[in-house]
């Protein structure tokens, strides 16, 4: 059973955003993008308590702005998606979850040291240039259940 519904569309769409995200940070990279995507889909709590689908995680606005950066500056997430990135979405959205984004909500690229936490929630990881935040304790257990 997968970890959350989809149509291949949502593949495909998802399979541009990592790609769009993580490109330069290989396949590894870019399936934990797509993990903390799926996350968010299927987190009941914090920002993320009206997102259920992998449209929804992609296109929400949060303070006026997308989520994601790629959805309004990203050439590459206006390309077509590949046959490779489409295999690495689809592995996300069935089954694959991994640390440092097992259980992250939250990435972002600081251009220096990860801090240890970012708007209050406890860094888990680092891989290449993405830092990675997971929920605070208490905070959202449906991230862990889901």
């Amino acid at each position: 059973m997968p970890r959350v519904k989809y149509r291949d569309a949502d593949v495909a769409l998802m399979a541009r955003m990592m790609r769009a995200e993580a490109e330069g940070e290989g396949n590894q990279g870019m399936l934990y993008v797509g993990n903390v995507i799926v996350n968010r889909a299927v987190a009941d709590c914090l920002d993320f308590k009206d997102v259920r689908t992998i449209e929804d995680v992609i296109y929400q606005v949060q303070g006026g702005n997308y989520s994601f950066e790629a959805v309004q500056k990203g050439n590459l997430f206006y390309q077509r998606a590949r046959s490779s990135e489409k295999r690495l979405a689809k592995q996300n959205l069935d089954f694959w979850r991994q640390h440092p984004a097992h259980f992250a909500l939250w990435y972002f690229n600081p251009y220096a040291e990860c801090p240890p936490t970012w708007y209050g929630q406890p860094f888990t990881g680092q891989f290449k240039n993405h830092c990675f935040y997971e929920p605070a304790a208490g905070t959202c257990e449906s991230v862990y259940t889901g």
